[in-house]
């Protein structure tokens, strides 16, 4: 029977289903176990053929990951011819308890269920062939208690082990969001950026020699474009950084409070912009700041690229109630509508992260329209 006082095996915890531990492992647990289990019949002078039964008791633990539920079947069938040949429980019936274990870990509840069961009938062996009826039943209650415990702390390990999986699998979804929410901002950083330069740098180029006051005036505001842009991806990139360094001095990320020089920077490209603001905007999230700069940001840089300079651009940004709206429109030419996207489709996913929406397109007419919608309920 089982004894409470025997040595108890000690079994890694998987780390994934169906894997944990070295490869040597098991074997190696299962040389042990056949070692405990057949010194002390050997001292006892026990015969040949129950020397096998108890060995097949225990080896088949060699392989008890690849095969639960056949190494549990063949444990306790060795188990049960024992106590029939020999007419005594082999050892201390290590083996059943590490197979009742794998099997609570590696397979469903019904199958270990069914596994308990067949060990509990064949311990229950035990103390129909006892000849002290009252010590056999209680050696047999013990028994089952102790495969019971191995059932118990199977199906935990089991359910730690689904747990770590499932945490896995959402740190993963948590990392590929912030990578999409990082290409996102680098896309709208580096997209307004750079259609700034090269206008720019295209008015000096083109003015050099005829107005130098002027080429000097936009060489100038490539050098600021170019600063910001690098400030603002080196604010972005330091979210990649391991070891951040306390020392650096960070800008906040840019709100509603920066659209006026937003608006000054397109302007010197040559756009005509005006901005309106009406409303209570202090109530307002970073991140819903954010997102409407974001917006403002990549529409003033869709119009660069497909409208050019020379084109009218209006900026309303108003609080009414619980809404934030934001509506950027030219009088571009009709022929001078943006393409489906990354700009429009990452402005889309800015409005519903945040539970808005984002509508885009051709105006009445000419010209473009871009309008935000954000609920700003609770989000104080």
């Amino acid at each position: 029977m089982l004894e409470p006082g025997a040595p108890s095996a000690r079994v890694l915890p998987p780390a994934t289903r169906g894997a944990f531990g070295p490869a040597l492992a098991d074997p190696a647990l299962a040389l042990l176990l056949t070692v405990l289990t057949l010194t002390p019949l050997a001292r006892q002078g026990e015969a040949w053929p129950g020397l096998v039964l108890a060995a097949l008791s225990v080896v088949p633990v060699a392989v008890r990951q690849r095969a639960p539920v056949l190494t549990a079947l063949v444990v306790l069938a060795a188990l049960a011819a024992h106590q029939l040949v020999v007419g005594a429980f082999p050892g201390s019936g290590l083996g059943i308890v590490v197979a009742m274990f794998t099997v609570a870990t590696l397979r469903s509840r019904l199958t270990a269920a069914a596994v308990f069961a067949a060990a509990v009938a064949v311990v229950a062996l035990g103390g129909l062939t006892s000849s002290d009826a009252a010590i056999g039943w209680f050696d047999v209650a013990q028994s089952a208690c102790v495969i019971a415990g191995a059932w118990v702390l199977g199906e935990s390990t089991r359910r730690w082990a689904r747990r770590t999986e499932d945490l896995a699998a959402q740190s993963a979804r948590a990392v590929a969001g912030e990578r999409r929410r990082i290409a996102r901002e680098l896309h709208d950083v580096v997209g307004h950026h750079l259609a700034a330069v090269s206008l720019h740098s295209g008015v000096a180029g083109y003015v050099l020699d005829d107005d130098p006051a002027s080429a000097r005036t936009a060489i100038a505001t490539v050098e600021t474009t170019t600063r910001e842009a690098l400030g603002e991806m080196r604010r972005l990139l330091a979210v990649l950084r391991a070891d951040d360094d306390p020392d650096d001095d960070y800008q906040p990320q840019p709100g509603l409070a920066a659209l006026p020089a937003l608006v000054e920077r397109t302007r010197a490209t040559g756009l005509s912009v005006t901005l309106r603001a009406d409303g209570a905007f202090g109530d307002l999230t970073a991140g819903q700041e954010l997102c409407a700069y974001r917006v403002v940001q990549e529409s003033l840089t869709n119009v660069l690229k497909h409208a050019g300079t020379g084109v009218s651009v209006d900026v309303v940004v108003e609080r009414s109630g619980d809404e934030l709206s934001v509506r950027v429109s030219d009088d571009g030419p009709a022929a001078a509508v943006p393409a489906p996207g990354h700009g429009l489709r990452g402005m889309r996913e800015r409005a519903a992260l945040y539970g808005g929406t984002l509508t885009a397109g051709p105006a009445a007419g000419r010209g473009f329209v871009v309008e935000l919608r954000l609920p700003v309920r609770g989000e104080r």
